[in-house]
């Protein structure tokens, strides 16, 4: 219902990463575009949302085809991947930044309320998960937060390495203590939210994803992805 979502990140060769992940994920949504634009609308109007105030400034790291930043309801809203196809799938209002998630030199210290993070720390090393997540306490206020999607490794171990790009394992306990030594609380943890990929025999309907959400019993069932949200300190 979710999932694999176009993702990069750490510092490096940036042209060169970029256009693989812009050449990786056009081949890999191809033909998905539509149902996953009219999912995240429902994902946010139906569970995202209720985090973020109408007049908060919202930051999509990795945020690939700004499918969770052009649907989310917020008063500004900025979105930044190593991708330079970022500039091209941002909507009308949505500031793109084309940069490496562990580098945002050009976000201000305290100056956003809410950080989103969907399907990419497994993308990256250890080390530039930490990084990441420093610089997003860097721009967060006091008190801001720092939500999370992410596949959770202890329910979809045996396809989790059907990505490429998917390097580290990573699960909602390992994430707690990441973000502990971040300087974050984790103050909510779902450790089975959403099902792990769009790519399933279960039928793609924007009506299906809102009547999963409105049943959280299913998560139990379907549920391969955990939900972190977590606040600084």
């Amino acid at each position: 219902m979710t999932a694999e979502s176009p993702a990069a990140g750490g510092t490096g060769n940036r042209t060169s990463a970029g256009e693989q992940m812009k050449w990786l994920y056009a081949e890999r949504f191809a033909g998905d575009v539509a149902f996953r634009s009219a999912m995240w609308r429902e994902l946010c109007a139906g569970f995202f949302d209720r985090f973020v105030e109408p007049d908060d400034t919202v930051l999509d790291v990795a945020a690939g085809a700004c499918e969770f930043i052009n649907a989310v309801r917020a008063g500004t809203r900025i979105a930044v991947d190593i991708n330079p196809a970022v500039r091209d799938a941002a909507a009308g209002g949505v500031t793109a930044l084309v940069s490496p998630a562990d580098d945002l030199a050009d976000v201000a210290d305290a100056s956003v309320d809410v950080v989103f993070a969907s399907n990419f720390f497994e993308h990256i090393d250890r080390p530039t998960i930490l990084a990441v997540m420093a610089e997003a306490h860097r721009v967060l206020r006091p008190g801001g937060r720092f939500l999370v999607l992410q596949p959770n490794i202890r329910f979809c171990a045996r396809d989790y390495w059907m990505f490429f790009d998917h390097i580290t394992p990573i699960d909602d306990r390992a994430l707690v203590e990441a973000f502990a030594l971040s300087g974050f609380a984790v103050t909510t943890v779902v450790p089975r939210f959403l099902p792990f990929t769009t790519k399933s025999r279960l039928p793609k309907s924007p009506l299906l994803v809102r009547a999963y959400l409105a049943f959280p019993p299913a998560w139990r069932l379907f549920g391969k992805q955990s939900f972190l949200l977590a606040e600084r300190r």
